[in-house]
């Protein structure tokens, strides 16, 4: 057996292990029982709330990714592109490989439209580039709001908007189909992020919060960035640990902080459950390529520039 189907076999059980010692970590330094009963004494309608503000999130961002798409020429109805799009959420959070939804989709619109790959992972990479810009933008207005981080509100704007025009410049420079509609597309950037933050906001009132809302905000957004290493299971574990120490930093209620991400991503989970329609039942994306396939597209690129 070569070293790549090796690693293939071995990758996702070691993710679950690695997840495993994160919250075990996490739990050394709390106590579980006070985590178990803040889900069992939650406001179940502000969750649901939650629930309902994180799925939407879900379809603003299938919308803000067609935009991308559209951009190199793919034309197709924002229903079929949701869709695709569930399908890549059930691979991030019950496959969790190397590969991700986005490289199964990536295959996908690859076999139905002949387009090169490259495009096609471009498309993907500045979608979520437009991602990251609007969790810096968001994060950028808390900071103004927490005394904690004791340094002049100048100077993360002015990073914010000289980091804003070097982006620009650049995609309009190098990459012009992706700059014809900046202002559109990182608007709906924002909106996913902001829906994202009214999820958090409601699993924070379902425990009657009426504190600072801020630091748990801000320490929430830079979770999502370290969950970017993807050494977890879709965030589980990695979002925890971090939130776990951005207590001592920010003094939020520790306990409070993992409940928050630990019930983020059971809504990540439900949310994700209807792709499991498009894994098992539907034949509309069938048929669905091997994790192998997937990870051989360059090899599978088309002559056609």
């Amino acid at each position: 057996m070569d070293k790549k189907k090796l690693w293939n076999k071995v990758k996702i059980p070691l993710k679950v292990i690695v997840t495993g010692l994160l919250i075990y970590y996490v739990f050394q330094k709390i106590d579980f029982n006070q985590v178990k009963q803040l889900f069992l004494t939650s406001n179940m309608w502000f969750i649901l709330l939650a629930f309902c503000s994180y799925f939407l999130s879900q379809v603003v961002s299938s919308w803000r990714l067609l935009s991308f798409l559209k951009a190199i020429g793919l034309e197709f109805n924002f229903w079929y592109n949701f869709r695709l799009y569930l399908l890549g959420m059930f691979y991030n959070v019950f496959l969790p490989g190397g590969i991700g939804g986005d490289g199964y989709k990536v295959y996908l619109l690859r076999k139905k439209f002949k387009l090169p790959t490259k495009r096609l992972l471009l498309a993907f990479f500045f979608d979520r580039l437009s991602g990251l810009w609007a969790v810096g933008f968001i994060s950028v207005v808390l900071i103004i709001f927490i005394p904690q981080i004791e340094i002049p509100a100048t100077w993360p704007i002015t990073a914010l908007l000289l980091g804003t025009l070097i982006y620009f410049l650049v995609l309009r420079r190098f990459f012009t189909d992706f700059s014809r509609h900046f202002i559109r597309n990182h608007i709906k950037a924002g909106m996913v992020q902001s829906l994202q933050i009214l999820a958090v906001i409601c699993i924070l009132l379902s425990q009657d919060f009426d504190g600072k809302f801020s630091p748990y905000l801000f320490s929430f957004l830079m979770s999502s960035i370290v969950a970017l290493i993807n050494i977890g299971v879709a965030g589980l574990g990695v979002r925890d640990v971090f939130m776990a120490h951005a207590s001592d930093v920010f003094d939020i209620d520790q306990t409070l902080a993992v409940f928050l991400t630990f019930t983020f991503w059971m809504i990540n989970v439900l949310a994700s459950l209807p792709g499991l329609w498009f894994v098992y039942r539907s034949k509309e994306f069938e048929p669905l390529p091997s994790e192998e396939e997937v990870a051989h597209l360059k090899e599978e690129e088309p002559n056609n520039p």
